[in-house]
């Protein structure tokens, strides 16, 4: 989404500075240089902090890693709520340094993504700048899990809490991707609904649209030929299929999962209930999960789930740049989504801009996005037998399938484009640039010593 709105935002008349964190291990796929091609952005390399006996303590000269709101065990991005105040203050520090040199405390408005020690850092580089704070949900999910009561090892829980709603307060604009969303970050923060501006995601019609596909092709390059998918404890392309595997495509529809491999995207259920369904398919219909960094999961790894359940036709394709996805969705036939914590769905409106039919779960950014019956199918949060029967549904009723993926395009491109989104975003913006200088923001605390431990 940032890209995107980096992209149209200086069209118009506003002129856009890109601060990112960076990675150069994982084959080029978390470069921010690379992703924000034609933006000059500027760098935060968390490179050497990888490669460093602790990443949150990489030594002088390196910033040191960020951390998730996501607890993966062994990641290098430990969850923020195990982190105590030494590696706190580290992050802020290198944080701070970083907005000063991208001139921070010269703009308008700050438009900062998440709440993250960036917020801190915006306090001290730049104290008489607005900010407009940008709710993706992975933050509200850590929150409630605090509030529901915190696992063991996160140590420093309610501090972070207490810092995040604290960052949330100081913000003169909030700004999520549902009207559900809203509702329920204002519940999670504590903070009026008024203060929230719905600013959904958007594309560009024209880049995505289905496009001719040799499938056959297509999947056994991606299958077969430059496998991709991974095992636990494996790298990428550890899970290979052979050409004899490829039958399962020759004859029904392809079903696609496009995400990461963690816990809140629930693809356990979603293999049980595509398990669940394969007796009532009328022909075989391949279960396609592209998405999961090698090495980065929660939970149970969907190649568990696969053997654990014994589902056949489930194939992983590995994690694969944004800009190969049209590729994939125009070699599938509906896009499955089983969140039920999804802010908004950034791939349920790229697979539909591509005519694929959406399957989501009636909660939050899906269900404002899918039209049960015209674009889609939505089913209830843990509903493992609608899940299954929607998918049956799919399968067995190619007219209805394609009706609705063609209904898909026509209401994604209607209601969100880039550029809808940026003219959306624009209104928070202004508001925000006009508050007060001095009063929307505290003032700068004292950095205490960073220490050790």
């Amino acid at each position: 989404m940032v890209r995107s709105l980096a992209q149209e935002l200086p069209a118009r008349g506003w002129s856009v500075t890109v601060l990112s964190g960076s990675r150069r291990d994982i084959e080029g796929a978390g470069d921010a240089r690379t992703f924000y091609r034609g933006l000059d952005p500027h760098v935060v390399d968390f490179t050497d902090a990888l490669a460093a006996p602790d990443p949150m303590q990489p030594g002088p000269g390196s910033p040191p890693m960020h951390p998730s709101y996501e607890d993966r065990e062994g990641a290098p991005d430990r969850v923020f709520a195990s982190l105590n105040d030494a590696d706190y203050e580290r992050q802020v520090q290198a944080w701070t340094h970083a907005l000063e040199a991208a001139g921070g405390d010269a703009v308008d408005v700050l438009h900062l993504h998440h709440l993250t020690p960036l917020n801190e850092a915006a306090v001290r580089a730049a104290p008489g700048v607005p900010v407009v704070g940008h709710l993706h949900g992975t933050e509200l999910i850590m929150l409630e899990r605090i509030a529901e009561g915190p696992p063991p090892a996160w140590d420093h829980a309610e501090r972070w809490a207490e810092r995040m709603r604290g960052w949330a307060a100081d913000c003169a604009q909030l700004v999520v991707a549902s009207a559900g969303g809203a509702d329920r970050a204002a519940r999670v923060l504590g903070i009026e609904r008024g203060r929230f501006g719905v600013v959904p995601s958007g594309l560009d019609p024209a880049a995505w649209r289905r496009r001719p596909v040799d499938r056959p092709a297509h999947w056994r390059r991606h299958l077969v030929e430059r496998p991709r998918g991974w095992r636990p404890g494996h790298d990428a392309g550890s899970v290979r299929y052979r050409e004899a595997d490829l039958t399962a495509f020759e004859d029904g529809p392809v079903l696609l999962y496009v995400g990461r491999f963690t816990a809140v995207k629930r693809l356990p259920l979603l293999i049980e209930a595509y398990a669940r369904a394969q007796e009532r398919f009328e022909r075989r219909a391949p279960l396609v999960l592209i998405g999961g960094h090698a090495g980065e999961w929660e939970g149970e790894h969907p190649f568990d789930t696969i053997a654990r359940t014994g589902a056949s036709d489930v194939f992983l394709a590995g994690w694969h740049d944004r800009e190969e996805l049209a590729e994939f969705f125009s070699a599938a036939d509906a896009i499955v989504l089983p969140s039920a914590a999804e802010q908004f769905g950034q791939v349920l409106i790229e697979g539909m801009a591509c005519e694929l039919p959406a399957l989501a779960v009636r909660a939050l950014g899906a269900a404002e996005i899918v039209d049960s019956g015209r674009t889609g199918w939505l089913v209830e949060p843990e509903d493992e037998g609608g899940l299954a029967d929607a998918l049956v549904e799919i399968v067995n009723h190619g007219d209805e399938r394609r009706r609705r993926g063609r209904r898909a395009r026509d209401a994604v491109c209607a209601r969100f484009t880039a550029g809808a989104a940026a003219d959306q975003l624009i209104q928070v913006l202004v508001a925000a640039s006009r508050a007060p200088r001095g009063i929307t923001r505290r003032a700068p605390r004292a950095a205490p010593a960073p220490t050790t431990g």
